[in-house]
């Protein structure tokens, strides 16, 4: 019985003093990783300080504003507040899908957001490729350079060149087809037919080059080995493209897709504020002049914060379904 009481009592002692080594260790560890926490950020301060303005940008600007959806639920009137309004429900959700107007403007944001993904989307990569398989440096730098320039161009420069160019008076176009093919002049930017092409087309000339950047990144990470083996085997530049290029930018390629399905209700309305016209509002008018015409135009900015709501909540299903389908199919995903 004597002895049993010995082991247990050295058995507890054991313990104890296991857990006091224990307890030890873990003190220092913490106090190590506090000092070293304390060096680093010392050291570092300026990076910590430089986020800091970008930091309270997303907050106030980004995250600050969800709050204002409560507004799509409320009868907002100026001066009370948002929370010091009555409570209406989903009644302005009802509103907008029993309204012409929204449907028209979905039919037309959702056309042009497809067109702009099925052309917009593919020639960056194709660019990029191309650009890839130039040798003369000077000529490669050159072509990047006048390629990416149109990025740094303000949107309403850019559409006041356009009228320039198409003007039925003065524009070189107009020009050319009267005094080459004796056509009448052609007012493009006030005709419906001429509207998606030609925001599409100013949308590459503006954007090809500067997004043609994110796959020349992932173009240049590429082993070199693999071309080396490739061309030991045979394989043409073709090839090499198909083989080997194409299946290695592949999850960036799936990123930006996922990225850009989830904007197609999403278009930018600058662009389209400055191509609008009364004669091609049947195309032209899309989600983000509806709501900008709604709430800000005639004020009611619960209707207004009801649509976007609705086009966010769309926005997130569609790049989680995106997402789902291309973990399935590619494995590649964002998440």
């Amino acid at each position: 019985m004597l002895r049993l009481h010995k082991h247990r009592f050295a058995g507890v002692l054991g313990i104890s003093k296991n857990s006091g080594i224990a307890f030890r260790d873990a003190q220092l560890f913490f106090n190590t990783m506090n000092q070293r926490t304390k060096r680093y950020f010392h050291q570092y301060w300026q990076l910590y300080a430089m986020l800091l303005l970008p930091l309270l940008y997303f907050i106030i600007f980004k995250y600050v504003p969800i709050f204002g959806n409560v507004l799509a639920f409320r009868r907002y009137r100026p001066g009370l507040g948002a929370f010091g309004t009555e409570w209406v429900g989903l009644r302005y959700f009802t509103m907008f899908f029993k309204d012409p107007a929204f449907w028209r403007a979905f039919r037309n944001t959702l056309t042009l957001s497809l067109m702009n993904l099925l052309i917009n989307f593919p020639i960056p990569i194709i660019f990029a490729l191309l650009l890839n398989e130039i040798r003369s440096v000077f000529f490669k730098k050159f072509v990047q350079t006048v390629s990416y320039m149109p990025r740094f161009i303000s949107t309403v420069v850019v559409i006041a060149m356009a009228a320039e160019i198409l003007s039925p008076s003065t524009g070189i176009l107009n020009l050319l087809l009267k005094n080459t093919f004796d056509m009448q002049p052609i007012y493009f930017m006030n005709e419906p037919a001429y509207f998606r092409t030609l925001y599409i087309f100013t949308d590459t000339w503006q954007y090809m080059g500067w997004t043609a950047i994110i796959y020349l990144a992932a173009i240049t990470g590429i082993n070199e080995e693999l071309y080396e083996a490739a061309k030991i085997d045979g394989a043409g530049k073709l090839q090499q493209i198909l083989y080997i290029t194409i299946p290695s930018i592949l999850p960036t390629i799936m990123v930006m897709l996922i990225l850009e399905i989830g904007r197609l209700l999403t278009l930018g309305f600058e662009k389209i504020l400055l191509m609008y016209t009364p004669n091609n509002a049947d195309v032209s008018d899309i989600i983000a002049t509806l709501v900008y015409r709604t709430g800000l135009a005639n004020q009611n900015y619960s209707y207004a914060t009801a649509i976007g709501l609705f086009t966010g909540v769309i926005g997130i299903v569609l790049v989680a379904s995106a997402n789902a389908a291309s973990k399935r199919l590619t494995d590649e995903s964002i998440y």
